[in-house]
Parts: C-alpha cells; sequence; structure tokens
C-alpha cells in the first residue's frame, strides 16, 4: 500500500514533466494543418520507397559483386583499374572478400627521396662543393640519425591521419590507458580485501572477491586485446612497407636489375632486407608504443598516487632512483644496435650462399662440387656462430646487472620508501597524516587495519611502478636492437631510391672515374621505330664507385623495320651487352640510344641467352610477361595459343602436361630446346615490331630453326639475332662483327651476299685453310715439348733413365698396339 501511494503521488515532477510535454505534442499534431500532414505523410512514403529502392540496388550491386568474386576466384584472376590499382578476390569463410591494392605513385617517392637521399647534417658532413652527394655511412645507434630514420619510415608506414594505422594505434592506445586505470582499481582493491581479511569481515571480503574476478576478466580481455592490436599493427606496418618496396623494387626503371649488378649498397642480400629484417623492424616497432608510451605513462600515474600516500621524500627518491639507474644501465649498456645490424648482415651472407646452391644444383651436380659448397657454407656459418656467441656473452654480462638493479635493488628500494609513513610519519603523505593522527587504545586496532591496506596499495603500485620502470629501462636494450633493424630498412629504401634517380655522385673530395655510374652523359630515346646506336661506347658497367670495363670504344647502326640483322663475334667481345644496352640494363655513358617503347604490336621484345621460365600454369608460360587478366583484356582465347604452340613445334604441351592450367616447376619439366622454343612461342603471341634474340636457338636443331626464323619474319617480326652459327645469315639481310679487327676493339657491319661480305668470307677460309696446314708441324712440334718434359735430369748433368716399370709397360703397349694393327 505504501508502495501505491508512493506512485500515485500527484506532485512527482518527473511524471508532471513527462505529461506536460505529452500534452503539447498532441496540441501541436491536433493544430498542424492539413498541408503539413500532407506533405509529411508523403515524405515518409517517399523515405520509405528510396531506402527499398537504395536497399534493392545495394543488394543486386553486393550479390553481382560477390558473383564475379567467385568467377575471378576460379579462374585465379582479378581486375586492374586504369590507375593501375588491382582488385583480387580472395575466400572469406563462404563468398569472397574484395582486396583493393592501389600502387604507390611516382610522386610519392619524388617527395621521399629528399628524406632517404638527404639525411640530417648533409650538408655539414658530406662535401660543400656536391651538396646533393650522400653524406658517409653512419654507425646505427640511438643518435640524431636513428630519429631521422625511424621518422622517415613513419612517413611510409602511417601516410596519413585518418589511415588505418591510426585507428590501430589510437585504439591501441585507448587499451593501454585502459589498463592503467585497472592497475590502479586492483591495487586499491588488493589492500582493501587484505584489511577485510585481517578485520575478519566476511560478507565485504566475499564481495571484494566477486568484484577481483570481473575486474580480472575485463583486465584479461584487456591484455589479449593489447596484444591483438599490437600483432594487427606489424602488419599493417609491414603491409604498407612491403608494398612500398615492391612498387619501387620492381617497375619499368629495371631496379631489381640494377640494385644486384650496379649498385654495392644492398648486393646479393636483398632477399633478407625484404623478408626477415622487415619482418623484424615491424615487430619491434609496433611494440615500441606499448614498451615506451605506456610505461611512461604509468609511470607519471603511480608517481602521482604515491606522491599522495607516500608524501614528496619518496617521489624524490624514486625520480633519483630512476635516473641513477637509467645512467648506469646506459653506460654499460653494449652497442646492440651496431651488433644486430652486422647481425643482419651476416645472416644474410649465409642465406645468399645456399641460396646460390639451390639456384646452381644442377651445374654443382654436375661438376661434383658438394664438398667445395660444403666447405663454403660451413665457413659461412662458421662466421655467424662466432658473432652470435659474442653477442651472447655479451648479454649474459648486461642481463645480470639489468635483472639485479631492475628487480632486487629497485624491489629492496620500494620496502623502504612504502615503510616512510610508519617508521617516518613526519615525512610521509596522507598515509603519515593518519598516523599522526590516530592515538592510543580502541583506534590502534583500526590504525593496523588500515596501515595494512595502505601498505598493501603502496606494494602494489611499487611493484607496477617497478614493472613499469624496468619495461622503461629494458627499453633501452630494445630501442638498440630497434635502432639496428632501422638501419638496414633504412638502407635498403635509401639505395632503391638512390637506383631509382640514378643519384650517384663521387665520394666527397674525389674526381668521378672514367664511365662511372656518376658519369652517365648518354641519351635514351624511346618511342623510336627502329633501333639505333650512335657513336655509343660498350661499358660493362662496374658496382658504384668504381669505372666500368670499356668493350668497344665507340658503336654506331640503326636498324629499320624489314631489315634483319645478326650480331656475331668471338666470345667476350661485348655482342650480349648490345642488346643489354638497348634494352636498358646498362648505362649509356655516351651517344645516343633510340628503341621503341616496349613490348606489344609496335614495340621490342627481348630473348635472353638463359630462357626464364616463370611460376604458374602452362598458360603463363605462354603469354609471359603478361598475366591471365591482360590477355583476357587482349581478346586472346586459349585456341590462339595452341597455334602458337604448334608454330614453335610445342603442340604437345598442352595434352602431355595435362592442360593449360597445369601448374609444375617448369624450369624442371622443360627440356633445353624445349626452354628455347617456348621463348620463341612467347615471341609469336606478343608479335612485336622488332626482336632481340641472344642466343635463342643454339639448343634447337637447325631445321625446326630455320622454321621459326621463317615464321617469326613472316609475322612481321624484324629480327636481330646474337649467334655465332654462320647458317643463320641466311634468314638474316645484315651482319654485324664484333671484334673483327686485328686488335680485337674494332666492329664492321655489311650487307649479307654483297662482294665485300663474300670477300670477308673468303679471306676468313683461307685463314682457316692456312691454319689448318700447319697442323701436322704443330703435331710434332707438340710431341718434342712432352719428350722435353718427360726427361730427368741429375745434378752432373746426367739424365735419368726412365725406372723398369715404365719400360715394361712401354713395350706391352707397343705388342698390344702391334697386335691391334694386325
Amino acid at each position: 500500500m505504501a508502495t501505491q501511494s508512493t506512485l500515485r503521488q500527484p506532485d512527482d515532477p518527473l511524471l508532471a514533466l513527462y505529461k506536460r510535454y505529452g500534452a503539447l505534442a498532441r496540441s501541436r499534431v491536433s493544430n498542424a494543418s492539413k498541408l503539413t500532414k500532407l506533405l509529411s505523410t508523403i515524405t515518409l512514403v517517399l523515405t520509405i520507397i528510396g531506402a527499398g529502392y537504395g536497399g534493392n540496388r545495394w543488394y543486386q550491386r553486393r550479390r553481382a559483386e560477390k558473383e564475379t568474386g567467385r568467377k575471378l576466384l576460379r579462374r585465379n584472376s582479378g581486375l586492374r583499374g586504369k590507375d593501375g590499382s588491382r582488385i583480387i578476390y580472395v575466400p572469406y569463410r563462404d563468398s569472397t572478400s574484395k582486396v583493393v591494392i592501389n600502387p604507390t605513385k611516382p610522386t610519392t617517392f619524388d617527395a621521399h627521396r629528399r628524406l632517404f637521399l638527404q639525411p640530417p647534417g648533409a650538408a655539414r658532413m658530406a662535401d660543400t662543393s656536391n651538396p646533393q652527394a650522400p653524406p658517409p655511412e653512419i654507425k646505427p645507434g640511438l643518435n640524431l640519425a636513428f630519429l631521422h630514420q625511424f621518422l622517415s619510415l613513419l612517413n611510409i608506414m602511417i601516410p596519413r591521419w585518418n589511415s588505418k594505422e591510426s585507428g590501430l594505434l589510437l585504439s591501441h592506445g585507448v587499451f593501454l590507458m585502459l589498463r592503467t586505470y585497472l592497475s590502479l582499481v586492483v591495487a586499491r582493491l588488493d589492500g582493501e580485501i587484505v584489511r577485510d581479511l585481517v578485520a575478519g569481515n566476511g560478507k565485504t571480503f566475499l564481495w571484494g572477491i566477486v568484484k577481483w574476478l570481473g575486474v580480472g576478466t575485463f583486465s584479461s580481455y584487456t591484455n589479449a586485446m593489447i596484444k591483438f592490436l599490437q600483432s594487427k599493427i606489424s602488419i599493417a606496418f609491414r603491409t604498407r612497407l612491403t608494398r612500398y618496396i615492391h612498387d619501387l623494387y620492381l617497375n619499368d626503371h629495371l631496379n631489381y636489375y640494377k640494385l644486384l649488378n650496379m649498385d654495392g649498397g644492398v648486393g646479393l642480400t636483398v632477399d633478407q632486407f625484404i623478408t626477415q629484417d622487415l619482418t623484424l623492424f615491424c615487430a619491434s616497432a609496433a611494440s615500441l608504443y606499448s614498451s615506451l608510451g605506456k610505461p611512461f605513462v604509468d609511470i607519471c600515474v603511480f608517481n602521482y598516487q604515491l606522491l599522495r600516500s607516500l608524501g614528496p621524500l619518496a617521489l624524490t627518491g624514486l625520480l633519483g632512483n630512476y635516473f641513477l639507474t637509467a645512467t648506469i644501465l646506459r653506460r654499460l649498456s653494449p652497442p646492440f644496435g651496431k651488433l644486430k645490424a652486422v647481425e643482419g648482415r651476416r645472416e644474410g651472407d649465409f642465406r645468399a650462399l645456399h641460396a646460390r646452391l639451390i639456384a646452381n644444383a644442377e651445374e654443382v651436380a654436375f661438376y661434383g662440387g658438394d664438398q667445395m659448397e660444403k666447405h663454403f657454407l660451413e665457413r659461412g656459418f662458421k662466421d655467424l656462430k662466432h658473432w652470435m656467441e659474442g653477442i651472447y656473452s655479451l648479454k649474459i654480462r648486461y642481463n645480470m646487472l639489468e635483472d639485479f638493479v631492475l628487480k632486487y635493488s629497485w624491489s629492496a628500494f620500494g620496502y623502504l620508501i612504502t615503510s616512510l609513513p610508519v617508521f617516518l610519519p613526519a615525512w610521509g603523505g596522507l598515509g603519515a597524516s593518519t598516523e599522526i593522527a590516530a592515538g592510543g587504545g580502541g583506534e590502534r586496532q583500526s590504525r593496523e587495519r588500515n596501515r595494512m591496506k595502505d601498505f598493501i596499495t603502496n606494494k602494489r603500485l611499487m611493484l607496477s611502478l617497478a614493472d613499469a620502470g624496468g619495461r622503461m629501462m629494458y627499453s633501452i636494450k630494445d630501442l638498440s636492437e630497434l635502432a639496428g633493424y632501422t638501419s638496414r630498412v633504412y638502407t635498403l629504401i635509401s639505395t632503391l631510391h638512390r637506383v631509382h634517380a640514378d643519384a650517384y655522385y663521387p665520394p666527397p673530395g674525389t674526381r668521378s672515374e672514367l664511365y662511372s655510374l656518376s658519369d652517365i652523359q648518354g641519351t635514351i630515346h624511346k618511342g623510336f621505330d627502329g633501333v639505333r646506336l650512335e657513336h655509343v661506347p660498350v661499358v660493362a658497367p662496374a658496382l658504384h664507385p668504381m669505372g666500368g670495363d670499356e668493350l668497344l670504344e665507340s658503336l654506331s647502326f640503326i636498324v629499320h623495320t624489314g631489315e634483319h640483322l645478326l650480331i656475331t663475334g668471338p666470345n667476350g667481345v661485348g655482342k650480349t651487352a648490345v642488346a643489354r644496352i638497348v634494352a636498358g640494363l646498362w648505362p649509356t655513358y655516351r651517344g645516343l640510344v633510340s628503341r621503341p617503347r616496349s613490348i606489344g604490336v609496335d614495340g621490342i621484345m627481348f630473348l635472353p641467352q638463359r630462357p626464364y621460365l616463370s611460376t604458374g600454369t602452362l598458360r603463363d608460360q605462354v603469354i609471359y610477361p603478361h598475366t591471365e587478366v591482360d590477355m583476357k583484356a587482349a581478346g586472346r582465347r586459349d585456341f590462339e595459343l595452341s597455334q602458337v604452340l604448334e608454330e614453335a613445334r610445342l603442340g604437345y604441351l598442352p595434352d602431355r602436361e595435362g592442360g593449360w592450367d597445369t601448374k609444375k616447376v617448369w624450369k624442371d619439366v622443360f627440356s633445353g630446346g624445349e626452354k628455347q622454343r617456348m621463348g620463341i612461342a612467347r615471341l609469336l603471341y606478343h608479335e612485336p615490331r622488332y626482336a632481340f634474340i641472344d642466343e635463342g636457338t643454339s639448343a634447337v636443331s637447325s631445321d625446326v630453326e630455320g622454321l621459326l626464323y621463317e615464321r617469326a619474319k613472316a609475322k612481321g617480326i624484324t629480327l636481330i639475332t646474337i649467334s655465332t652459327r654462320a647458317s643463320l645469315k641466311r634468314y638474316h639481310d645484315y651482319t654485324l662483327t664484333l671484334g673483327g679487327g686485328e686488335h680485337g676493339d674494332e666492329w664492321d657491319l655489311q650487307r649479307i651476299g654483297t662482294e665485300s661480305e663474300k670477300s670477308s668470307v673468303e679471306k676468313e677460309l683461307a685463314e682457316l685453310r692456312a691454319r689448318l696446314a700447319k697442323v701436322e708441324e704443330w703435331k710434332l712440334r707438340k710431341q718434342e715439348i712432352d719428350a722435353e718434359l718427360n726427361k730427368v735430369w741429375l745434378d752432373g748433368g746426367a739424365e735419368l733413365a726412365p725406372p723398369r716399370y715404365a719400360e715394361d709397360g712401354g713395350e706391352q703397349q707397343q705388342q698390344q698396339d702391334e697386335e691391334s694393327m694386325g
């Protein structure tokens, strides 16, 4: 009855306010005009219809997208946008998920180049006469260079404030702050539970246990989310850096080739940089946010709480302890950054030895060089092992010092600090004021309970503070290791930027060597209908900053459509070098090189001396370097590929290998002749206007070779062949002979079939006949030299007689020869 009377009270302010607004709303609806009601009804109906129509369109579009995703997933294909972006579909539960990959824009590379080619202090450290020259190499460590390197990489990892990485970092920070708050709650709750346990308050004690379990559940979720978000940040960082490096590493500037053959900054261990070093850097960078930011916040919060509980003297002691510990550890800490950088380099060298053995396993097996390769591998591992053992020896001593200082000495100091309100009440904080105000007799038990609560709470805070301080001190070592990883990744990206921009400069204080990468003055013209070289020196480039080796002083020729050219000459004179210069693999130091743009109907294609077979299906081998997306976009079908294989005398491959979608290690499946004919099949598929063929049919029989050349010429492909086979002259119009002069440094361009060309051939045949006439004379001279070498002379000048077994063996051999001739 009391409850009902309470609910029926008319003077309840909330009930009166509700009735007032209800009456006001009803009056407004009743007073509204018919036009207003009509417009409201029409608006509502249109909103419902629009929402339904929009939802239906969204559903249809989503359904069509899912169907497209399933089709492209079955074909292992995707879509390519006009801006260079790619859309791929990946399996997700029972459907597919669309992933859009946007390439890095060239303007982004231009904007970042100043960060990776001009570190801070470059103008001060480099040569003042050449302000663009890179500064000398800086050792990895906790210095200004590390800060610049890390911030430069951070521009790539977090490109915008509203990016995905920013959201992950913000979420991570929220959970880190939440864990700090929960640490304070746990510290107070721990003191209350101990107080109630000592006081014997069972009900309050059980309620504290329930709250402890609730806070523990939420804390477990928070800790798990912190680790999860840290892993997501690491993956996001690695994704950004990997795509950035791939876009800079694999592009039409041929950086992947120049990085290995011209620049010595990274060398053959580029895979080590991109895979292992990049992974370690991203993991270390993602953990930096929690290993530095979270402990710093914890130290500030816990110090404030301890200041209130223990007073200013305790805070002064804690801060002094921090600075003293940091100074000791900083002075006695080994250079972990430099050690990690050297360790990464030696790991890369050891990995490169294994990669070289895998790439050349067949050749090593033919030579029987397993013991030699084993010696190389064991020596590389021995160097790595000795370096790792040295690092571990340093870590043992440092870890002993670190554990003693951060665990035991800090714990002892914490006990001293927490005892201040008890033993020195005049120097304490809130706990000291409680001790001073407390009297004797009946308040003694309550004072002891409060003292126990305060001690447990302060102890928990001190433990959390020690943990935060320990992580801050441990982070010195983590920062040093991060500096080493940062130096490795920064070196990779800066080297890629240098190769991409051709930013090669002589070392400060030195002059540029002739034909060095800093002395490139030639011009490359793409878009010319033909292949033209004007006064171009053929130079084999050397690693920067060394100068290249000149093979030909000056080469000039021009090839128009239908003028097939055969480039011949002795080995080592520079035949393949001409193709490399035209392709842009080797720099044009002087002169002019003109060529078509790229593969296509009006482009140029190069068939290298070693046929390359990519990973993928049989279809991918024929259309390489195009993908199935490019093939379908060009309107080509599989039956056209069958015709191409028939023309290349490989029509049996689809049936033999199991169809176009078969995936195998093709370099181990095809024979040498099949590999070269597959290269010709690619040529017939793309149908470029010009083609460089470098010994592309050396493993093919002469009759099939002729059919392949005739078929290529019938498709309108102008052939520029590099070969020493004289039989190929019948398929060409001109011959360019390199190294044909007396000194081996001349070249001669002639039209095949002219009188001068015939006279040069007759001259060459006459030289061969003259050499053959001297064969018998050379044999007699060889026998005389062998007889002289077989003689043994004594000190007195007498000749030592041959041993008896040699004479007997000679007589037996003579008898066997006579019997065989008889």
